[in-house]
């Protein structure tokens, strides 16, 4: 578990499952992000263990998930960062840079090279993220260059470890 200001972070449990599912609704106007999440744990070639993570409010309540799953960029492994949520009434507390910043570690400490974020472009940028095209990566769908966006986890991006190409995401993700 690691501490960051008030929030703790931890990779999500067995018992956490009904907690991650009810932020998830809670955080986003459909269920679509928590039946994602629910729909990517059961897809053993997209799940990566130890790769959902959770923020814990000070009274062990989950506040916050965040998960990443395995994609690919042409045919090379590469790693999603979706869904993000956190809990409307922790919202802009710090909860969802916390988990984000555990779960981004937890990759690379499990040798995950590069992790791909479709979301929004003033907040990902905080935790290194650059447009995806920077790299020469791109979705197979339109999408803000601005929005898609990848991180460089392990080597530089002339290391030669950086694949280049089209995204492909988990079936479950339907793109």
């Amino acid at each position: 578990m690691t501490d960051t200001g008030t929030w703790s972070t931890r990779p999500e449990t067995d018992a956490d499952r009904a907690a991650v599912h009810a932020v998830n609704v809670a955080a986003f106007p459909t269920p679509a992000e928590a039946d994602l999440v629910d729909a990517l744990r059961a897809d053993e070639d997209a799940w990566l263990d130890g790769l959902s993570y959770v923020a814990e409010a000070p009274d062990g309540t989950v506040a916050a998930h965040a998960l990443i799953t395995r994609c690919t960029v042409d045919g090379a492994p590469a790693a999603a960062l979706a869904p993000v949520a956190v809990r409307p009434q922790d919202q802009r507390t710090g909860a969802g840079s916390a988990v984000v910043r555990a779960v981004l570690e937890a990759a690379r400490a499990r040798g995950e090279r590069i992790v791909l974020v479709l979301g929004h472009p003033e907040y990902y940028p905080r935790f290194g993220f650059v447009p995806a095209s920077t790299y020469g990566i791109r979705p197979g769908f339109d999408v803000p260059d601005e929005a898609m966006m990848a991180l460089i986890l392990d080597g530089g991006p002339d290391s030669g470890q950086v694949p280049r190409g089209t995204i492909t995401y988990p079936a479950a993700f339907g793109v």
